[in-house]
């Protein structure tokens, strides 16, 4: 491979860092997977007798379920993936969009659909979670139980994802609950339009998890008007109420890496070279599974407010190549000098160290508000902050019979007293479960059966 390209391929991979190799080790990480389970929760962390008949999910810390997520033997058993006829497509949404030379990779939008073998069918879109593609394994894990179900599928990344910044975004700048609402709704009548030729829709739904559940609130709002679609039921799975809370919880997650805050660097290394040693003593007879994830974990043991600053780090990540992509594509002068172009072939490496340092709140102040503010001379900052929420389509929401919702009580991204605003809304269309942390539980059979159920309705 020549120079030119191995830097094309570096800054690809940097400047979409929640899918570089690096950040699958940290977001591997984070999963630890089986390993927890294996080795500690199991015996530590069964469900008490008085709520065994109701709720059976096997981890009830909070941060444990959130990292762990649900462990295998107790996964929902769903088609394989490599049953489902699942493929990569792409669509050029803005037709005289020029972008920067730095990410002139990212002209199209990429998605996921996966067709029925018959011609008519219902159809589903998935909206992934923040800064997460459209093939990720959440969306993958959900594409799995509706094409089961019988429903088309139509797979779309979040708002936040690098490649939907630059290929789908109207403003360059993801966050803005209703343009990214009308970023999503023109994505998805492109992506049907593209098949729809071949195919029949018998009805339209959608759902979407964390972020993508916030999202799904206010595309299916729009639809309300539109009548594009006219969701014949819609599914929040885990959605944050206050973007601004929940970034705000997500900043302070990282002040638990051990030393505080100012030892970032020394605790990302240090993940790092977690996986790293454990790789080079196994590397004949591992690979990057549930077996090498215990390995991992028995060997360093991370404590609990290292499992906070692991979330925290995650969604930093995601964070990172949000700001990064955003100020490239809107020469902001956020991170990058304002005025200047980045070059083709430039590492970006110095670039997302910066990004990276970067908490939500501060691009929040310091270039998501600014950059709206012109747009809603009205409001003040805490009146805008009060825009991007739920609370400010909720009478929608009490209306929208058709619109469900899925929470734990727990759940780690929730400010207090939010989780009494979804039930207060929803009312019974609200199922909240006592814990699960952050999607901990989303792959648990019984949460997956009732995730089913809603469209069976």
């Amino acid at each position: 491979m020549s120079a030119g390209r191995s830097m094309e391929k570096l800054n690809c991979t940097v400047i979409e860092s929640v899918t570089g190799p690096i950040t699958r080790l940290v977001a591997a990480l984070i999963a630890l997977s089986a390993a927890v389970f294996v080795a500690i929760v199991l015996t530590a962390a069964w469900v008490p007798e008085a709520l065994a008949e109701e709720y059976r999910f096997p981890i009830q810390d909070r941060w444990v379920a959130t990292v762990v997520g649900t462990p295998t033997q107790f996964a929902a058993d769903l088609t394989p993936v490599e049953r489902i006829p699942f493929r990569k497509r792409r669509l050029r949404i803005f037709a005289d969009r020029e972008l920067p030379d730095v990410i002139f990779y990212n002209r199209d939008m990429i998605y996921t659909v996966a067709l029925q073998k018959q011609k008519s069918a219902p159809v589903m879109f998935l909206i992934a979670g923040t800064g997460a593609a459209h093939n990720g394994s959440k969306n993958m894990l959900l594409a799995r139980a509706f094409y089961e179900m019988g429903y088309n599928i139509v797979s779309l990344s979040s708002p936040t994802y690098a490649n939907f910044i630059s290929s789908a975004s109207s403003t360059g700048v993801p966050g803005h609950v209703f343009h990214d609402a009308e970023d999503l709704y023109r994505a998805m009548q492109m992506a049907w339009d593209a098949v729809k030729g071949k195919r029949t829709a018998t009805g339209f739904a959608m759902t979407g998890y964390s972020l993508g559940g916030f999202n799904a609130a206010f595309v299916a709002q729009l639809d309300s008007q539109r009548k594009v679609f006219d969701f014949d039921k819609v599914l929040l799975i885990n959605p944050p109420v206050n973007l601004y809370n929940s970034i705000s919880l997500l900043d302070r997650m990282i002040e638990n890496i051990p030393g505080g805050t100012e030892n970032y660097d020394q605790f990302y290394e240090r993940v790092i070279q977690a996986f790293s040693d454990v790789y080079k003593r196994n590397e004949d007879t591992v690979s990057f599974d549930e077996d090498f994830l215990a390995r991992v974990f028995l060997a360093y043991k991370p404590r609990d407010e290292e499992l906070a600053a692991l979330v925290g780090l995650a969604f930093r990540l995601s964070s990172s190549s949000l700001i990064l992509t955003s100020d490239v594509m809107t020469d902001f002068g956020f991170i990058k000098p304002k005025g200047y172009e980045i070059p083709r072939h430039e590492n970006l490496t110095p670039y997302r160290q910066v990004a990276g340092r970067v908490g939500f709140t501060d691009f929040y102040h310091d270039f998501f508000y600014p950059f709206y503010a012109q747009e809603h001379p009205e409001l003040s900052r805490d009146g805008f902050i009060a825009l991007m929420s739920l609370t400010s389509i909720t009478q929608y929401l009490r209306d929208a019979n058709h619109i469900e919702v899925i929470h734990n009580a727990d759940d780690v991204i929730l400010a207090p007293g939010e989780i009494d605003y979804i039930d207060d809304v929803f009312g019974a269309r609200a199922r909240i479960y006592p814990y699960g942390g952050h999607l901990g539980n989303m792959a648990y059979r019984d949460v997956m059966t009732h995730i089913q159920s809603v469209f069976r309705e």
